[in-house]
């Protein structure tokens, strides 16, 4: 079994959040809305939508805060992997993903920001599925929840690999924070279950609510994916 990561150091999205600006502002024409939504100091989950290849980048250039973000282990691999372990993103292995998740809440537990994508895997970005592993952190740590909507990134026909054009225009949208409690006295599997479907709701009505607000629309097709990574610890 792969080893698993430790909690990352809180200089590296210090550091490189410059890089993610630089991609979301310059190389493409990215609108951010909703920013001050996010809090600025103490625990706190972005959850995105995932449509495409650069949807972590951009969320991590737009974020108003330094923030880890978990990543498929294998872009891990030569400079790609050197940049994002430099800047302290947390590797996910698809066949186990609790060791992930154990470092993502030592970030949590020390006051940092974590962001992930509940659906596990690039397509519609519809949040139509999303996996526990944010519900597991939320309710396991208590850190609110930021929906963030991500739009343009990936259109109708386009391969889940491909970088956008130059200058495409893009959104990344921040909404209200929620507070996942997994429904009072029920605990242990119920209780993420629960809460996960209450963030699956959420994030899936700001999505929607913000293609119509900015006229972005969501692609239409859903191309081959990877299997999602393993679904949060009992």
């Amino acid at each position: 079994m792969r080893a698993g990561p430790q909690a990352p150091g809180a200089g590296g999205p210090r550091r490189s959040r410059w890089l993610g600006w630089f991609l979301a502002r310059v190389v493409w024409r990215t609108t951010v809305i909703g920013a001050d939504r996010v809090p600025r100091t103490g625990q706190v989950l972005l959850a995105a939508n995932h449509l495409g290849l650069v949807d972590g980048p951009v969320v991590h250039g737009c974020a108003p805060r330094p923030t880890h973000l978990l990543v498929k282990h294998e872009m891990f691999r030569g400079p790609v992997g050197w940049l994002l372990r430099s800047a302290g993103q947390i590797p996910v292995d698809r066949e186990n993903g609790r060791p992930a998740l154990s470092a993502a809440l030592g970030v949590l537990r020390r006051g940092g920001a974590v962001g992930i994508f509940p659906e596990g895997e690039r397509g519609r970005g519809d949040a139509a599925t999303a996996r526990a592993g944010v519900a597991w952190l939320a309710v396991t740590s208590g850190a609110p929840v930021v929906p963030v909507a991500v739009l343009g990134t990936r259109r109708t026909g386009e391969p889940v690999g491909r970088v956008p054009g130059v200058r495409r225009r893009l959104v990344v949208a921040f909404g209200e924070p929620v507070t996942l409690t997994g429904g009072g006295p029920v605990r242990g599997r119920a209780a993420v279950q629960r809460a996960n479907e209450q963030l699956r709701t959420v994030l899936a009505a700001h999505v929607a609510a913000t293609s119509a607000a900015t006229g972005v629309a969501l692609p239409t097709d859903a191309p081959f994916q990877d299997p999602p990574f393993q679904d949060a610890p009992a």
